[in-house]
């Protein structure tokens, strides 16, 4: 995976019922825009260290979709 900052991480939930985790990349720590990334965590707040996995994308602006989910579950 390659991303800058800026870009948004989505990370789909592996289970049925899991929610989408959505985070705004600050800072690329690996070469090249390779991770681990550090991401800022739309949800709640919170600020870490993330190594994606394959159920991990990355979006140049939040989708519109998601967008909703977070105004939802506010």
């Amino acid at each position: 995976m390659y991303a800058e900052v800026g870009e948004w991480l989505i990370v789909e939930g592996i289970h049925l019922d899991d929610p989408r985790r959505k985070g705004q990349i600050t800072e690329v720590r690996g070469p090249d825009g390779t991770p681990p990334y550090v991401v800022h965590w739309l949800e709640d707040g919170h600020v870490s260290l993330f190594f994606p996995g394959p159920d991990t994308h990355t979006e140049k602006a939040l989708p519109h979709h998601l967008k909703l989910d977070q105004a939802v579950s506010s």
